[in-house]
């Protein structure tokens, strides 16, 4: 059975809705019984990881654990943690940068973009043999990534206006160097390759900014999956680890095929579309290219993983009932705007988002 873990970012807000630099102190105080805390690049910024979980159920006992453990120690400072892609009010000044040495260095050599790092996504980890492995099986997860992207868009606000995007974030992140779709690997050593070119060429810092949508994670026996904002429940983040667990598992089983690639090029204008679109628009199909409804999308996905979602009890039943639910409330992007429209007031959406 693979094992699945999640990293969610969040931004911390302060009774009015604008960004609260105390992300160090609130993670610096919390106490959570599973998983843990970290400190990210903008001090406005708290992240959380779960430990190693087997499926739905135990991803949203930690999912929620975790939240709450953060939104408790925020609220003594009378602060909220926003489960949002992007920062929604207009504020007043540029994002204060975590004081430690390299974000410091990355501050100097990248200049604005750094700015972007106040959005807040979701990364999702899923065990695997090795790192030779995890390259083979990130090319066949790679054409599914604007799918996963359109789930999860939560970020249709930012600088107190309607981007007209659900995934501002995606848009943001994309402006790292190192970021975005990542090619089509043969093998370990190729990426390998590519990674140390892009630190030749001063595009990364340190392997810690391999940005890519999907990439072998360094530190973990993983392949992790970074294309997602952070979800505005726990319930859909705990959906989609589940989903990209089981495209790694159908991936770890037909290894020895060649999927449908499509071109680097094409493959990010697949993402621009999902992250305008969101989970009630259209995207374009992994394999025929041809646009289709991204709800129709995802439950082709659902049933080409079920063999793997089988495998943990609950899992295919979960899948099935969230997928519903978001048919009728749409995601978080949809929800975000609706909050909106009921008195204008980006303050309600800070507020629906509040842990």
């Amino acid at each position: 059975m693979l094992t699945v873990g999640v990293e969610e970012e969040f931004l911390l807000a302060d009774p009015a809705g604008h960004l609260s630099f105390a992300g160090p102190e609130v993670v610096g105080a919390a106490r959570e019984q599973e998983g843990e805390l970290q400190l990210e690049l903008a001090t406005c910024q708290v992240e959380s990881a779960t430990d190693v979980c087997r499926g739905a159920e135990e991803l949203i006992k930690q999912l929620d654990g975790l939240r709450a453990g953060l939104a408790e120690e925020a609220g003594r400072r009378d602060l909220r943690v926003v489960a949002s892609g992007t920062s929604l009010l207009a504020e007043p000044g540029t994002p204060e940068i975590t004081p430690t040495g390299r974000y410091r260095r990355m501050a100097e050599r990248f200049g604005a973009i750094t700015h972007t790092a106040t959005t807040c996504g979701c990364h999702v980890h899923v065990a695997v043999p090795d790192s030779e492995t995890a390259v083979l099986v990130g090319n066949h997860v790679r054409p599914w990534l604007p799918a996963l992207l359109a789930m999860t868009a939560n970020s249709p606000y930012y600088d107190g206006e309607d981007t007209r995007y659900s995934s501002w974030r995606h848009v943001l992140w994309s402006r790292w160097p190192s970021a975005g779709p990542p090619p089509v690997f043969s093998s370990l050593d190729h990426y390998e390759s590519t990674v140390e070119a892009l630190l030749r060429s001063g595009a990364m810092l340190d392997r810690g900014m391999i940005y890519w949508d999907i990439r072998v994670s360094d530190k973990q026996p993983t392949l992790e999956c970074r294309v997602s904002d952070v979800a505005a429940t726990s319930r859909e983040a705990a959906l989609l680890a589940v989903l990209t667990r089981g495209l790694v598992g159908m991936a770890l089983d037909d290894l020895g095929a060649s999927p449908y690639q499509p071109p680097q090029e094409v493959l990010r204008a697949n993402l621009w579309r999902a992250a305008r679109d969101g989970i009630t628009g259209d995207c374009p199909h992994p394999v025929t290219g041809e646009v289709v409804p991204v709800s129709g999308l995802l439950g082709e996905l659902a049933e080409f993983v079920r063999p793997v979602l089988r495998e943990t009890p609950g899992d295919a039943e979960f899948v099935a009932d969230m997928l519903a639910e978001l048919d009728k409330t749409g995601g978080g992007a949809e929800r975000q705007r609706a909050a909106y429209a009921k008195r204008q007031r980006l303050e309600d959406v800070v507020t629906l988002l509040a842990q």
